[in-house]
């Protein structure tokens, strides 16, 4: 398909410091990339005269960006959505969730991706970096929505002999789908052998795959990992020379000035989720210290059991929010590179080169979004971008384009019935439950 965006606030997140950030103007996208972006009226003139058959969206009132990166969820766990609130996590994990996973089916888990994925898309989330089981049967659900994913193959020593097989089948699944990656993803320090946490390392670095995992999350979490191997967290993982710039570290909260110097030099991804770890009081992660050393951050929501939703727009209102009130100081992690943590910096987390997503430019996959700014919450427009940060919602999102595929459009999901995929959730809880 061939689509045209006229008549835009265009937000391409590739302004030089102190250059406008937004420009009124026009998009074109041809397949699967963007063709070109300009304020020039020529330029989306010419456009329409060489593709004659391109579908033309009238953005007026509207800002045109690129669609948002959510780098750790657990999209399934939407079947757990306050199904286990206001607990504890050493006792939420082993008493609700755990023994709630164990009840489901690989069909439970693909119907519960598909609602989340679902949620994602009408809230501007085009690419998500997932973290949980049968991530090959994540495949087909990712391949059918036409979201953008890396799909993390998640293991205990209990079940890594079960997963690994998995991880192949992913991998025969996905490949030739450019959209899909798939990655390793050992549960964390305390739940993964030092021998089990290398061998997904080493598995990745064969296959040249991303690896995740959950890193200093908890006091506990650190307790333990100093108990077992007199390190934190971040120093036992890079002892085990897992730790690199293929690597993502879901929350990183407790964390000295070695961890924060350790994950700068190995050009670790930080995955932040200050929702899921103000929920759960995991506490405040050191986000402006880590950027001030250089780090890589980005923004996520973590599962929709422990958030509880998917809404990345309240996250990134949430952290940059968290990061003023924790450092005492207002001018920690302004709007703009906020929104730098759910856009450039997630394409870099995905393995993407720099250019080639998470922003608008010409030759750059086209993953856009249209956010209707009509609305009373977004008025007056001082600042675009601190409108989007501080004030906009998942609702907003008006529009969305993953790699050239018009997938919502009028806040409508294409090919997903709605009424029936509530229902066979609530039908797939009952019986989990029961």
């Amino acid at each position: 398909m061939n689509i045209l965006f006229t008549d835009a606030t265009v937000l391409p997140m590739t302004a030089a410091a102190g250059e406008p950030q937004t420009f009124t103007g026009s998009l074109g996208i041809s397949g699967n990339r963007i063709e070109f972006v300009s304020a020039s009226a020529a330029d989306a003139e010419a456009f329409r005269a060489a593709h004659p058959d391109a579908r033309t969206i009238d953005c007026r009132g509207k800002l045109l960006m690129p669609g948002l990166i959510n780098t750790h969820c657990h999209a399934a766990m939407t079947l757990q959505r306050s199904y286990a609130d206001d607990i504890a996590l050493m006792e939420w994990l082993n008493d609700y969730i755990w023994p709630f996973e164990a009840r489901q089916t690989p069909d439970d888990v693909a119907l519960g991706m598909t609602l989340g994925i679902v949620e994602m898309l009408l809230g501007g989330v085009t690419s998500f970096v997932d973290m949980y089981y049968f991530e090959d049967r994540g495949v087909e659900v990712v391949r059918r929505t036409g979201i953008r994913a890396v799909l993390g193959c998640n293991y205990f020593d209990t079940n890594v002999e079960e997963v690994f097989p998995q991880m192949e089948r992913a991998l025969e699944l996905a490949a030739g789908c450019d959209r899909i990656r798939i990655a390793a993803a050992p549960h964390a320090p305390y739940t993964v052998s030092p021998e089990n946490m290398v061998r997904g390392k080493e598995f990745c670095r064969q296959r040249g795959m991303l690896f995740m995992t959950h890193a200093a999350e908890t006091v506990d979490e650190a307790r333990i990992v100093r108990e077992r191997f007199g390190k934190s967290p971040v120093q036992y993982l890079d002892g085990l020379g897992v730790l690199d710039d293929r690597t993502i570290a879901a929350h990183c909260v407790h964390l000295d000035e070695a961890d924060i110097a350790t994950l700068a030099a190995r050009q670790v991804v930080v995955s932040h989720n200050p929702q899921s770890n103000m929920k759960i009081s995991s506490g405040v992660a050191p986000i402006e210290r880590l950027r001030e050393a250089g780090a890589l951050v980005t923004v996520a929501t973590d599962g929709p059991c422990s958030n509880n939703d998917l809404d990345l727009f309240e996250e990134l209102r949430t952290a940059a929010f968290l990061q003023k009130s924790a450092t005492g100081n207002p001018l920690a992690l302004p709007a703009c590179e906020a929104l730098k943590l759910a856009t450039v910096n997630g394409a870099r987390a995905m393995g993407y080169a720099a250019g080639e997503l998470g922003v608008l430019k010409a030759g750059a996959l086209a993953d856009v979004i249209v956010v209707d700014l009509q609305k009373p919450h977004l008025q007056p427009i001082h600042d675009p971008v601190s409108n989007l940060v501080y004030c906009a919602k998942a609702s907003d999102v008006e529009t969305v384009v993953v790699d050239g595929e018009l997938l919502v459009e009028e806040r409508r999901v294409r090919g997903i019935d709605l009424p029936k995929l509530f229902a066979d959730v609530a039908e797939a809880v009952k019986r989990i439950k029961r």
